[in-house]
């Protein structure tokens, strides 16, 4: 990891209702729920995800493919949006992909594959920026009517067990307004610490409506309160003896956190285990290039606007292209019901 690119931060206040869009934000009714039905446990999590989240049957998409590997060739998955797509609703704005692997389709992340496209243009060959997302801090409430994309995002987890219980915290936590705390670490790793140098603006976007502890440490433990955690780390120690609120959110910069299940760093995916709703991290060498991670600032901004995980987390990354999100799609915790 090895160059850091700034980006001008945009504080201009988010646009008024009409201006781009619509205002209600993705729902249930413009959700595709993706089934690999070679895949027993995408099977159960599309169906629970589906039926919990009353995803209307004519959104739910249904495939087969090879699940017991990490990578997918490009020519393989482009062969599979398609058959995605054709069973599916123009009308559709996201993706619910409920599986673990694949989660890398040759130099992108699956997610990233399913919001643009197989496009190498968002990959990298060392330690170069790619494609900025035309959604990043966007405020469209309609991505494919406005930006021609639909976000996506890994309803990840390996048993039946942690699935359910990644979404029931996700439907537990809507309009619940928790009074958590963000917590936004230095962790002493210089290579990995490169968020750090906007902790102040996080806090100027979030405000006062969350309490925010700025700490130097490699890790914070027995918090009975964390809503958002901010790190820069090859692994996080702890995390499970921490109290994580419904809808919450987690994730550390390092190389290979999108890695799900193979790779030398720590598994993003430990986060929703410990129990945040939601969480991210990269699938291919991003260096320590800043717009490859989410803006902490900026993704607690929309969050506590209202706008839901999967808005708010693309929302919050510029150049997504290696980056895999994963959780609970339409957890909206500060949205008002």
């Amino acid at each position: 990891m090895l160059a850091t690119l700034a980006l001008a931060l945009c504080l201009c206040p988010v646009r008024t209702a009409g201006e781009i869009g619509r205002t209600a934000g993705i729902s249930p009714n413009d959700l595709a729920v993706v089934i690999n039905t070679d895949d027993p446990l995408s099977v159960q999590i599309g169906e629970y995800y589906a039926g919990h989240r009353h995803v209307p049957e004519t959104n739910i998409a249904r495939v087969h493919f090879g699940f017991r590997r990490a990578l997918m060739p490009a020519r393989e998955f482009t062969a599979l949006k398609a058959a995605v797509d054709a069973q599916l609703p123009a009308s559709i704005q996201a993706y619910a992909l409920t599986w673990v692997r694949p989660y890398r389709v040759d130099c992108m992340s699956i997610t990233s594959a399913f919001a643009f496209g197989f496009d190498d243009r968002y990959c990298a060959n060392g330690c170069v920026t790619t494609e900025l997302s035309r959604y990043y801090n966007s405020d469209s409430r309609r991505p494919f009517d406005d930006l021609q994309m639909r976000p996506a995002m890994l309803l990840a987890a390996t048993s039946v067990t942690e699935a359910r219980s990644l979404i029931d915290r996700g439907l537990a936590s809507d309009g619940t307004a928790p009074r958590g705390t963000a917590y936004l670490l230095t962790s002493g790793d210089a290579a990995r610490d490169v968020r750090a140098s906007g902790y102040g603006d996080a806090q100027m976007l979030a405000g006062d409506r969350i309490a925010i502890q700025r700490l130097d440490a490699a890790s914070i433990s027995a918090r009975r309160d964390v809503m958002f955690y901010f790190i820069g780390a090859v692994s996080v120690p702890e995390l499970d003896s921490n109290t994580f609120l419904p809808g919450s959110i987690g994730d550390h910069l390092t190389s290979y956190g999108g890695a799900l299940t193979e790779g030398s760093q720590m598994s993003s995916l430990r986060w929703l285990e410990a129990g945040a709703a939601g969480s991210y991290g990269t699938v291919v060498e991003p260096c320590n290039i800043t717009a490859k991670f989410p803006n902490p600032g900026l993704l607690m901004r929309r969050y506590l606007s209202g706008e839901t995980l999967i808005e708010s987390y693309w929302k919050s990354v510029a150049m997504p292209g290696q980056g895999l999100f994963i959780g609970e799609p339409l957890a909206a915790p500060y949205r008002a019901h």
